[in-house]
């Protein structure tokens, strides 16, 4: 078992001629057996993952099928931090995520879980400098577009994963202006029911206490119940998935009864930053 963030961290040089180097830990568990391959959770979201002590590795080993990774353009490269003051060179987007999901599809024949048949979703929240963090992501993605979800002349081909874009809004000019691209964008509650297609916008997210009040205390007021099975619909009924952030993580009554309600109502992606909370919760209502 590697012991450290740093040796969590293992890059491909040669990913795309051919070579598959799989980190040992997780090779190790691939050769196992069952238990170290969980069931994906189709509605787990890694909030912030890169802040876990192996990101992507312990998501991963939780069933995971959502990740969520801040990035910042430094120096040419793009850097995985929560905050400038957190940037470090060696923790690149590469080296954290492209690189280690490239193995791991290799290594699951063509999934980021053996057999499972759906796309990982990769969020990449882009902090400042939208345009040109986006255009150099696009560079980059395009090196790993075998094992990505792509869209060419107004079709989606899928893939084993698919990143979309959240964070600084300026980069939705570049996107909307490729014919093809490796990368889809993170809508908000204003997108839906516009001419933007879910092969554009496939994800509809938005902060939990710009629409509703309630934290799990007590009953669930029946006029925030119907708006959030409003929303939920409007979105389904167009092909984009509903992720909420900022709905409590604090282990306990409060929490479960949000999380209850989001599952109720179809909620996709259900946002925490307690991997193992979330993995009990879900497999215990056969999630």
């Amino acid at each position: 078992m590697l012991t450290t963030r740093r040796r969590a961290v293992t890059t491909l040089a040669a990913a795309l001629a051919g070579a598959v180097a799989v980190p040992a830990a997780a090779q190790a568990a691939e050769n196992r057996g069952g238990q170290h391959r969980p069931r994906p959770l189709r509605q787990a979201h890694a909030h912030n993952d890169y802040l876990h002590e192996r990101p992507l590795h312990d998501a991963l080993s939780h069933g995971f099928t959502s990740l969520e990774a801040d990035i910042f353009l430094v120096n040419g490269e793009l850097l995985v931090a929560h905050t400038p003051e957190e940037l470090d060179p060696t923790r690149t987007l590469r080296s954290l995520y492209l690189d280690p999901l490239l193995a791991r599809v290799r290594a699951g024949h063509g999934s980021v879980y053996r057999g499972y048949g759906k796309p990982v979703q990769l969020l990449v929240d882009i902090k400042t400098d939208g345009v040109a963090c986006y255009l150099e992501l696009d560079r980059q993605l395009r090196r790993y577009s075998r094992m990505l979800t792509g869209y060419a002349h107004g079709r989606v081909r899928p893939g084993a994963v698919t990143p979309v874009i959240s964070g600084d809004r300026a980069a939705r000019v570049p996107m909307e202006a490729q014919r093809q691209r490796y990368a889809f964008y993170d809508g908000r509650l204003d997108d839906l029911g516009t001419a933007a297609p879910a092969s554009f916008i496939p994800l509809i997210s938005s902060n939990w206490t710009s629409s509703f009040t309630w934290q799990g205390i007590g009953p669930f007021p029946a006029a925030e119940r119907g708006t959030l099975h409003t929303l939920v619909s409007a979105a389904h009924d167009r092909g984009q998935r509903v992720r909420f952030w900022a709905t409590p993580d604090v282990p306990g009554p409060a929490r479960d009864a949000v999380w209850t309600e989001l599952l109720a109502a179809g909620v996709d992606h259900l946002n925490s930053d307690d991997l193992a909370g979330l993995e009990t919760f879900l497999r215990r209502r056969g999630r």
